[in-house]
């Protein structure tokens, strides 16, 4: 029998042996320290966050709305990372600003962060701030933004879009009205509680004091209830008052006047449409019951038996009256809605 080989070895089924390419390790310690690179990175984010939002957290709890000059906004607003959303009134509260608008919606703004913080819900996902102009005007530049008051809100991630911008112009600065839209742009629903306020109550109890004292005094003669001219008064007062625009005074409380601070010009007129100045609703308030006695004056020398001569002198100063001052309310109606092309007496 001829001799048997040696048996050869076999390696065990199932395992294989790999071997790296040469020259590999270098690679994989360049992906390791790359690795180590990117975690270290990511805990400095979550460090650095941890940092703005206890810093956030300790500003609310002294108070509800914080003011931020430009390095505060860049460092807590624009730059990342943030994971929280910031709600931002720019506005200008100095005296010298003459802003009457700005220091309602600031109470308004107030009464709102109030509400959020101390609610049940409140939480680090939403902060209020405030930018005033004469402690960020580099913010105002940097926003390209030239008006005040104006509420905005900056998102977590990305960038404002133009629906984080409040439209203060259609919808005014309630608290309530700035609640709904923050709950449109973070979900975070916030109940607005105000502080009692009794001087509606007390202004009403002295109304109806005064009216039921006079009633008294009156007890024996209420013949003056019953006249007509009387109340005729009081309901054209009222119409007056109301489409002279008092109503949107008071909602909106605009200034009384604009001084132009270069020339000194003083402009009781506002020029756009979606404005007005507290002037210019008295100028109105007077020109339409200028425009009314010239109409009460025209029906008087038409209806009227008297003497022709004074019935005609009448309906002149009655027609001089319309003609004169609806032609100066149209003028100012030109001047807020440009490009309107009718006219009467042009007083430009």
């Amino acid at each position: 029998m001829g001799a048997r080989g040696a048996p050869s070895r076999r390696r065990p089924a199932g395992r294989r042996l790999r071997y790296l390419p040469a020259g590999s390790f270098p690679f994989l310690l360049l992906l390791l320290l790359l690795c180590i690179q990117l975690g270290g990175g990511q805990k400095k984010k979550e460090n650095l966050l941890a940092e703005k939002v206890e810093q956030l957290m300790e500003w609310s709890s002294r108070r509800s709305i914080f003011r931020m000059n430009g390095d505060k906004f860049r460092k807590f607003i624009k730059a990342p990372p943030r994971n929280y959303s910031m709600i931002v009134m720019f506005t200008a509260l100095q005296p010298q600003r003459q802003c009457s608008v700005c220091r309602q919606a600031n109470e308004e703004y107030q009464i709102l962060a109030n509400s959020w913080r101390y609610s049940s819900a409140f939480c680090n996902k939403l902060f209020f701030s405030m930018v005033d102009y004469d402690e960020g005007t580099d913010v105002f530049q940097q926003l390209n933004m030239n008006s005040a008051p104006t509420f905005m809100h900056f998102p977590p991630k990305g960038r404002p879009k133009r629906a984080d911008t409040f439209d203060l112009q259609r919808i005014g600065f309630a608290a309530e009205q700035l609640a709904k839209w923050i709950a449109d742009r973070t979900d975070v629903h916030i109940r607005v509680f105000r502080p009692p306020n009794y001087s509606g109550t007390i202004a009403l109890a002295l109304l109806v004091s005064l009216v039921g004292g006079l009633l008294y005094l009156r007890r024996n003669n209420l013949e003056f209830i019953y006249n007509k001219t009387g109340w005729a008064m009081v309901s054209l007062c009222i119409v007056f008052a109301m489409t002279s625009g008092q109503m949107w005074n008071h909602i909106r409380g605009p200034p009384y006047a604009h001084k132009n601070p270069h020339n000194g010009q003083v402009s009781y007129i506002h020029g756009s449409s979606q404005a007005q100045f507290v002037a210019e609703s008295h100028i109105i308030l007077v020109l339409n019951a200028a425009i009314t006695m010239g109409m009460v004056l025209l029906n008087e020398a038409a209806t009227s038996k008297g003497d022709v001569g004074k019935r005609r002198i009448i309906c002149l100063v009655g027609l001089g009256l319309v003609v004169f001052f609806f032609s100066f309310l149209l003028s100012i109606f030109r001047s807020k809605y440009h490009g309107y092309p009718y006219s009467d007496l042009d007083f430009e």
